[in-house]
């Protein structure tokens, strides 16, 4: 069950990432635009908690352990700050992360397919 969670995250990062390639700034304004019609949209952030919880126990035994946690307290962290941070500091954050260039997504995207790509490689899914 683990390794499906696992995967499961892995599969997240990989769309996320996909989709921060091909189209970053059409990506980054629906995220704007829903944040602002929505704000409590960032309470969806709870589930990254549990998450980076998940990978932080669960990836023990997995090859590239220092990176997976890592990856998971970051997880938790950027999380927990979005969840309950003040809105003091997350608002010029998020206004500051909405105003990058294309390529500054498309690298964050390229950085979640490679961490997709690892996670999977270290579960064992990718052959060859």
């Amino acid at each position: 069950m683990t390794r499906y969670i696992l995967a499961a995250i892995a599969g997240i990062w990989m769309a996320d990432g996909l989709a921060l390639l091909s189209a970053p700034l059409l990506v980054i304004r629906r995220l704007q635009e829903s944040l602002e019609a929505a704000p409590n949209l960032l309470r969806w952030q709870a589930i990254g908690i549990g998450l980076g919880i998940m990978l932080l126990l669960w990836s023990t035994p997995l090859p590239y352990q220092p990176l997976w946690w890592m990856t998971g307290g970051a997880m938790v962290i950027k999380s927990c700050f979005l969840t309950w941070g003040p809105t003091a500091w997350r608002t010029p954050l998020l206004s500051w992360c909405f105003t990058r260039e294309a390529v500054d997504y498309r690298f964050f995207g390229l950085w979640l397919c490679t961490l997709a790509v690892l996670l999977l490689h270290a579960l064992g899914l990718l052959h060859g």
